[in-house]
């Protein structure tokens, strides 16, 4: 064939041949470029109807028009012989590049993304591969992914299919030429059976690719074509390699599901999936750069060859063990994966972290789990697993997926060993969504099994008892959770709308009502609304709450908030924070907010113990650090104080109550021009941009109380159209030098039960009015220190 002519093509070089037929290197004489130029077989244009159906649906492929796609060029006839002219592609197939250990994980990501990418693009315009492996892959030296043959693939035909699935075709070699068995590896079961491949089948194709991509070795094998397919049909896949992160398995099982209902149902969501297992720290920089760019191959070439040379079998790879269980007296719950591949699924992932991160830190056996403060940090990252122990201080990770699909939810968990890579324990979950928390029991006791953890009786008998729940009722909670946590006026409204659906589904939820209680604490907490229309209705729910179920430490905190911030209790406030503390050791919170009472009743020494060990649970937590920096200032420790709300403001959230810190520190230090810049940027993070104008320029002391004056004015004056809190008024006139003003506005403040008054024993912006008497009177009548 060298040197003829096919139409207007002159055939330069063959390249490769296979069942397709022969693939060459070919001039296009009309538009001056080179192609691969397949000749297809006689037999595909057996009849005219089998000719019209390839060249409709080859057509249909040229009509792609993707970077990860190669393109069809043209399709014709020319003196009885059947072409098919294509993109010339170099670089080597993706299977070459395995050589029976796989990739690293990220460019298992990035290769894998682009072919995702390459399937949307081509199932949204109706073509479907029916071919998809990794000898249809190339892998270019830009580490570009080309795929090949998209909608070209021959049809198996029944009487093959047939041979495949018979005990006579089982000594068959998996390599012997001319049959089809190396395309039964990447096929899925329905196409097996003998059913109409659809875009499903490509995602179990795609599925066997990423697997093989992970392991080097395809999940699917035998001796024989019939003992691969009986496997695919009837068994699952080989073992996983201990190194395969549990987010990225759940997407690999999630695509080699047997019944295609239970795969992905577009290459969108798994494309989504693999994009969340990936996330967006760091962009893909490719890490096997020398394997694709020495040596260089013409790409349908190296197809061709491939898929005629390749043997099918390899060894299956072994799990490597732990033969000793680990001593982990510390752990963290890393954000678990949403694979659903829809983000509005966040909150139910970080749902299910939270609930077992809480299960596992209420074991006495753990010295330290870590809260949700610190690990949602982690959510997305890429950073190394050892990296992120390393700075969590803990013996062991917990990572894994999450996936719901309508009343069903799968989970998939493992334990690692982040010094070593090891993995400790993992296994995948899958139940109907009302027993949840059964399947969040198992997680937590084979974890506990696994470490080798003894549990006392009460713990065991709590684990066992977890019974079924209302799915609306539990789904409801969690997206008022996933709200209330991001603590702005329109998330409180959200929660609120969600608790109280909870109820509706289940009026015995009591982690509804606590949900409810905290809302209203906060939006009065906040200064969103009056106190007197929130705390007592915060008041209400909290008790109706603490009457369906008082064995929850998270309850007896919110509890202990609530007594606190609505009531002025401070003894019964300390009772439930130490109750919480009894009923789970390791909760961040009670610790962090124990400390926070501790230190405005002037206990120094207990403060500094709980405040310790809630940054030690916590330790990554902006908020609980922001909060400490603020204790620093209550007993003048202004100079270590500084530098903590410096670093929050580069990267972390609660802008205005950082620069409220830095606003008091500079303030008692009589740095008085950073005090007025400081106070600037406390009022636009608070978005009372509108009292910047008053404040002035800044200066000297007596420039610096001129402002705070004119802007505690116009704090008035607004204050008669909609609400502001008095305590903020009264901190512009004591900043000001006007102690009466200040002390009226104090007693404004007292009057409406505003929150922030527990603290004025301590607050930095009180110390000049200590020694009045109405101040002292009003520290009487709030039963705090003098």
């Amino acid at each position: 064939m060298i040197g003829r002519q096919v139409g207007h093509y002159r055939i330069l070089a063959m390249l490769g041949a296979g069942g397709m037929g022969e693939v060459y290197r070919a001039h296009d004489e009309r538009l001056e470029r080179d192609v691969a130029l397949k000749l297809l077989p006689a037999a595909t244009f057996e009849d005219a109807a089998a000719r019209a159906r390839l060249v409709r649906e080859a057509r249909a492929a040229g009509a792609l028009n993707h970077a990860s796609i190669c393109t069809i060029h043209d399709v014709g006839e020319a003196d009885g012989q059947a072409y098919i002219a294509m993109e010339l592609v170099e670089g080597r197939p993706l299977g070459d590049l395995l050589a029976g250990h796989g990739l690293p994980l990220d460019d298992v990501l990035g290769y894998g993304i682009q072919i995702a990418e390459a399937l949307v693009h081509a199932h949204a315009r109706g073509v479907i591969h029916r071919d998809l492996k990794s000898a249809n892959v190339i892998v270019t030296a830009e580490h570009r992914i080309k795929v090949l043959d998209f909608g070209l693939a021959k049809r198996v035909s029944g009487a093959e299919l047939s041979l495949v699935t018979t005990q006579q075709e089982s000594v068959a070699p998996l390599t012997e030429r001319g049959t089809v068995v190396g395309t039964i590896a990447y096929m899925a079961p329905e196409q097996l059976r003998g059913d109409t491949a659809d875009a499903r089948s490509d995602l179990w194709a795609f599925g066997v690719m990423l697997y093989e991509m992970c392991a080097g070795v395809r999940p699917f094998q035998g001796r024989s074509s019939f003992e691969v397919s009986s496997n695919i049909i009837s068994h699952p896949p080989i073992a996983f390699p201990p190194t395969v992160r549990p987010a990225l398995r759940a997407v690999i099982e999630k695509c080699l599901e047997k019944d295609p209902a239970r795969r992905y149902q577009s290459a969108g969501e798994a494309r989504a999936a693999l994009q969340a297992v990936q996330g967006t720290a760091t962009p893909w920089t490719p890490s096997r750069v020398r394997s694709v760019r020495r040596p260089v191959w013409t790409g349908i070439a190296a197809v061709v060859l491939a898929a005629v040379v390749a043997g099918l079998y390899l060894r299956p790879m072994r799990l490597r063990w732990p033969g000793t269980a680990a001593r982990v007296e510390s752990l963290a719950v890393l954000p678990m994966v949403n694979m659903s591949g829809d983000a509005a699924q966040d909150y139910f992932a970080d749902g299910i972290t939270e609930v077992l991160s809480t299960d596992l830190a209420r074991l006495g056996g753990f010295t330290r789990v870590i809260a949700r403060g610190s690990v949602i940090r982690y959510k997305g990252t890429s950073k190394p697993l050892e990296e992120i122990a390393r700075e969590l201080k803990v013996d062991a990770l917990v990572t894994g997926s999450v996936l719901r699909s309508g009343d069903r939810v799968s989970i998939t968990a493992q334990l690692l060993d982040p010094a070593t890579g090891a993995q400790l324990w993992t296994n995948r979950y899958e139940r109907d969504l009302q027993d949840v928390l059964v399947l969040r029991s198992e997680i937590v006791s084979a974890i506990v099994r696994e470490i080798r953890m003894k549990l006392s009786p009460t713990e065991e008998a709590r684990l066992a008892s977890a019974g079924r729940v209302n799915t609306e009722a539990f789904e409801a909670y969690l997206k008022g959770r996933f709200h209330w946590l991001k603590q702005t006026r329109e998330d409180y409204d959200l929660a609120e709308r969600y608790f109280q659906l909870a109820l509706d589904k289940d009026p015995a939820y009591a982690l509804a009502y606590a949900g409810l209680g905290s809302v209203w604490m906060m939006r009065g907490d906040a200064g969103f609304q009056p106190p007197s229309e929130t705390f007592p209705k915060a008041n209400a729910f909290m008790a109706r709450a603490l009457a369906m179920d008082d064995s929850l430490a998270d309850l007896h905190v919110a509890l202990a908030n609530n007594l606190a911030v609505t009531q002025w209790d401070w003894a019964g406030a300390e009772r439930e924070y130490r109750r919480a503390i009894d009923a789970n050791p390791n909760l961040a919170d009670a610790h962090f907010f124990y400390a926070d009472l501790l230190m405005v009743l002037k206990r120094p020494e207990e403060w500094n113990r709980e405040i310790h060990r809630a940054l030690e649970l916590d330790p990554l937590n902006d908020f609980n650090w922001s909060f400490y920096g603020w204790h620093l200032n209550y007993v003048g420790r202004y100079d270590e104080a500084v530098p903590i709300f410096k670093r929050l403001l580069l990267t972390g959230p609660n802008k205005a109550t950082n620069y409220l810190g830095l606003w008091g520190a500079y303030y008692r230090k009589g740095m008085y021009e950073e005090a007025f810049a400081a106070a600037r940027e406390y009022f636009a993070s608070a978005g009372d941009g509108e009292f910047i104008d008053a404040l002035g320029a800044g200066g000297d002391a007596v420039a610096y109380r001129a402002g705070m004056k004119r802007a505690g004015e116009a704090m008035v004056v607004r204050s008669k159209a909609r609400h502001v809190p008095a305590i903020r008024i009264a901190r512009m006139f004591a900043h000001a030098g006007e102690k009466d003003l200040a002390l009226d506005w104090l007693e404004k403040a007292y009057d409406n039960r505003e929150s922030p008054m527990e603290r004025i024993g301590v607050v930095w912006d009180w110390q000049d009015l200590r020694s009045e008497p109405r101040f002292q009177d009003l520290l009487r009548r709030l039963n705090l220190p003098k």
